[in-house]
């Protein structure tokens, strides 16, 4: 597989075939991310795209799953992006579900009725990254939309039939937005109602915008404590239909898995626990990214 840079996937993609169809991130301007930093955005060429699909075809037959990398892949042109899918119906007949990272600019240049047809060809899911329903703290991280527009571009994906899994960052907005950020964040994911959440907590990483805000005195981290009560108050204030709300990511303090809604009193109880100091927490040398 010919892969340029460092490829990222969703954890539950770990074993699903990683086809590389771009590099980095057209938007690569979050101050909290520096996957794609010092890489840039580009389509990948026809024929090395066919290569990988052909060299997948010869050494995982078997697999079930695959996922286009990288960052917002979906941005990639209707056309092209079907020819693929196409491709890989017809070269790997047993995949049952193809994911990609998607964020609003990408769902904002397709129709429903030209996601419904990737859907058709194997597009299940897409992989998008809210982090925040606050309208300041998304401005703060550079996001790239307010959350009208996450709103929006999500429905427009779950009208389409994909399922959605969105993640959300613990810790973004900073101790004193936290309670509106929580709040918010909360507010649209029931708005969007999404398959999946998964909730993470950030990690300030060198090179970063961010850490750089972190370094100056512009942005404090908040406390364990601080961010274990803003997940509590997410999942409070989240309502979803039948989704899957998850914390268990290697950065999180503690570990939390729950089908909404009716895991939620359990899951506000166990947090609750945590606080109260009855639960240990996760060590600080244990998390990671």
């Amino acid at each position: 597989m010919h892969y340029q840079g460092t490829i990222y996937r969703p954890p539950s993609e770990a074993n699903s075939i990683l086809l590389q169809v771009t590099t980095g991130c057209s938007h690569n301007k979050c101050t909290f991310c520096g996957m794609y930093k010092g890489q840039r955005f580009s389509i990948k060429p026809d024929a090395i795209v066919d290569a990988d699909i052909e060299y997948a075809a010869t050494h995982f037959p078997h697999a079930r799953r695959l996922f286009i990398c990288d960052g917002d892949a979906l941005i990639v042109p209707q056309q092209r992006l079907l020819n693929i899918l196409r491709q890989i119906e017809e070269k790997l007949p047993r995949i049952s579900r193809v994911g990609i990272y998607a964020n609003t600019k990408g769902l904002s240049m397709k129709t429903v009725e030209e996601l419904q047809l990737l859907r058709s060809h194997g597009l299940g899911i897409l992989y998008m990254g809210l982090e925040s329903g606050d309208d300041q703290t998304l401005a703060a991280m550079n996001k790239g939309a307010n959350a009208e527009k996450m709103i929006t571009m999500a429905r427009k994906a779950k009208e389409a039939g994909m399922a959605l899994s969105l993640t959300v960052l613990l810790g973004i907005a900073g101790p004193e937005r936290s309670p509106v950020h929580a709040l918010e964040t909360g507010r649209v994911l029931s708005a969007i109602d999404p398959d999946y959440v998964g909730a993470l907590s950030l990690m300030l990483e060198p090179g970063t915008k961010l850490y750089e805000q972190y370094q100056a005195g512009a942005f404090a981290m908040p406390e364990p404590m601080a961010l274990l009560q803003e997940l509590r108050t997410i999942i409070e204030h989240t309502d979803l239909s039948g989704g899957l709300f998850h914390a268990n990511h290697a950065s999180n303090y503690l570990p939390i898995r729950a089908k909404l809604p009716e895991e939620k009193a359990r899951t506000l109880a166990l947090i609750d626990a945590a606080l109260a100091g009855s639960l240990s927490l996760k060590p600080e040398f244990l998390r990671a990214l």
